[in-house]
């Protein structure tokens, strides 16, 4: 499955804020997440504002556009605005820059015949 690498900038100014609504995402949205594809998500964040996702789907775009579908992805991206205020709807779901995969160590691996320390 392959995997995706985005990043956004969330306002410095509200970082704990931020980090603290992600330690309790909606059940409705986690669902709806898992629901439309997107898979082994996860968040990290840098103490200026950094923030950097990655996660696994089969397509992206078919990922985005599902979740578009759903009625929590609104009100979540609502209620997140106020963190991405540089983005010009605000809205974190149509601002993240995707950033292109250069090395997977496991695929050079596995091309150049040689076995991984998991192997």
């Amino acid at each position: 499955m392959p995997a995706v690498c985005f990043t956004l900038q969330v306002e410095p100014s509200l970082l704990e804020e931020y980090a603290a609504a992600h330690a309790a995402v909606w059940p409705e949205m986690l669902e709806a997440l898992s629901g439309c594809g997107w898979r082994d998500y996860r968040l990290f964040l840098r103490d200026d504002g950094l923030l950097v996702g990655t996660l696994q789907t089969d397509d992206l775009a078919s990922a985005q556009a599902a979740m578009e579908r759903t009625d929590v992805n609104d009100r979540w991206q609502r209620h997140m605005a106020r963190f991405f205020p540089a983005l010009p709807d605000s809205r974190p779901d149509r601002g993240f820059v995707v950033l292109d995969e250069i090395f997977h160590l496991e695929t050079q691996l596995e091309e150049a015949g040689l076995k991984g320390a998991s192997s």
